[in-house]
């Protein structure tokens, strides 16, 4: 799943609707939704992204933070390390190697780590 996802997934189940009813509402298909949902799609693109936030009345940093989110939301990333450092590289590829088997709590060390930069 990735964050503009799992944001999505929670906007929806907050109102009570049902996948088909959002994404009718959105006029997309279930099954595009589901994927967006479960992070099996890549990241949205600003016009949908904007749909979602009139469905759902969202307005000024709720709209700057879905969009952040969805920007996010790749979940194919490629780490360009060309010119850095040899370490840099070998992080890059030791994380790519090994982020499935991290714990949540790991995860989030990660992040707050790299938020403080």
């Amino acid at each position: 799943m990735t964050p503009f996802g799992e944001r999505l997934r929670n906007l929806r189940k907050q109102r009570g609707l049902t996948l088909a009813a959002m994404a009718e509402g959105l006029d997309v298909t279930p099954a595009y939704l589901s994927a967006l949902e479960r992070g099996h799609r890549g990241r949205p693109n600003r016009r949908f992204v904007h749909q979602v936030c009139q469905y759902f009345g969202i307005i000024w940093d709720d709209a700057e933070e879905l969009q952040r989110l969805a920007d996010l939301s790749h979940p194919r990333v490629v780490v360009d390390t060309a010119n850095l450092d040899p370490r840099a590289t070998l992080l890059a590829n030791l994380l790519a190697e090994r982020i499935a088997a991290l714990p949540p709590e790991r995860v989030e060390a990660m992040l707050r780590l790299l938020d403080q930069e």
